[in-house]
């Protein structure tokens, strides 16, 4: 049953996204919601002005249909936990969207204020913050533990409060990272197919060897205590299924924009499902294209703040190299094959974490 259920919300949010993207790409084509391009961007990226944006649309309601239809084709309940990645993916997306339409009805680069688009980010987190620390199962698990965790949990408890802080900063992080690496045709979207690709594996192995099963466990003092492994793998696959479809239509030369809507819900489900696996830690490794392209944001501002220098030809790092003369494609391609790395190795240690406790 559980495979069929991962199979099931990936195979779904494949076919809608395929299907569904180009249908929205019309609606927004026809009222006229194109991408506006800043002007001390590349030159190159002059000929994407018009091209269709808020795409993040079709993923998102892609990815809630699959899971709602996997649950009625199975027979099989919704989790607190999988209902709780969801709404944090939602809820970023929606306040995306709002940035995304202010942009597009006055056209201008920036959406939202600074003031109001943070307002939305820490509502919506802050609720998932919370409610991740309730609803407790028959073994007492609530859906996040306020304890750090980089395989497993570990330390000691620091409390809701400071684990609703450190919530906000994952989420903040997270879609802000994938923010910033929407830039190239196809480049956010590939990666995140990547990151939720590895947590479908994650979740499938921490069922597989859930503290929920430790009678029939050979090894049960490394067991998992997540309360929703299997759940987050049905979610995650959702995910990989949607973004993988919608990759087809964003992928150079773009037919459509993810826009803020997406990169802003692509981020928090980043961080929700690190969060409910257990694993916040490890996400800064399986998503390290992510930090990378943060930190030369990061590196750049500071550097020019204190030296008066830039570091790069231009941040984020992606159009760094596009100055230097790399084409897009060449570009997105390879940072694909860092991020594909990235995962490699994040899913490396992840087992050999396992193996060692």
């Amino acid at each position: 049953m559980g495979m069929r259920q991962i199979l099931f919300s990936g195979a779904i949010g494949l076919f809608l996204t395929l299907i569904g993207t180009p249908l929205l790409i019309k609606l927004l084509a026809r009222k006229g919601y194109g991408q506006y391009i800043r002007d001390d961007g590349p030159r190159t990226h002059g000929s994407k002005k018009g091209t269709p944006t808020m795409g993040g649309i079709s993923f998102i309601l892609a990815t809630l249909i699959a899971y709602a239809l996997t649950k009625v084709i199975t027979g099989s309940q919704p989790t607190f936990s999988g209902v709780l990645v969801l709404f944090l993916f939602a809820g970023m997306g929606l306040v995306g969207f709002l940035d995304d339409y202010i942009k597009i009805v006055k056209q201008r680069s920036l959406g939202l204020r600074a003031k109001a688009k943070m307002a939305g980010q820490l509502i919506v987190g802050i609720a998932f913050a919370i409610l991740a620390l309730n609803f407790a199962d028959a073994r007492q698990q609530t859906p996040a533990s306020d304890r750090l965790s980089f395989v497993q949990d570990f330390g000691w408890s620091f409390g809701p409060v400071i684990f609703a802080i450190w919530a906000l900063f994952m989420i903040l992080a997270m879609s802000n990272g994938v923010n910033l690496t929407d830039g190239l045709d196809g480049l956010a979207t590939g990666a995140s197919v990547m990151v939720f690709g590895a947590y479908t594996f994650i979740g499938v192995w921490q069922y597989q060897e859930s503290c929920a099963n430790a009678e029939t466990l050979t090894n049960p003092a490394s067991c998992f205590e997540v309360r929703d492994p299997l759940d987050l793998a049905v979610v995650a696959s959702a995910l990989m299924g949607a973004c993988f479809g919608f990759l087809w239509w964003n992928t150079s030369p773009a037919k459509i924009f993810m826009g803020d809507t997406g990169s802003l819900a692509l981020g928090g489900a980043l961080a929700g499902l690190a969060i409910c696996s257990r694993t916040e830690l490890l996400l800064a490794l399986l998503g390290g294209l992510f930090v990378l392209i943060t930190m030369s944001v990061v590196i750049q501002v500071g550097s020019f703040r204190t030296t008066g220098r830039r570091v790069f030809r231009m941040a984020p790092l992606q159009h760094h190299f596009e100055l230097k003369g790399w084409s897009e494609v060449l570009v997105v391609v390879r940072f694909w094959i860092i991020q594909g790395m990235c995962v490699i190795v994040g899913l490396g240690i992840f087992y050999a974490g396992w193996r060692a406790s």
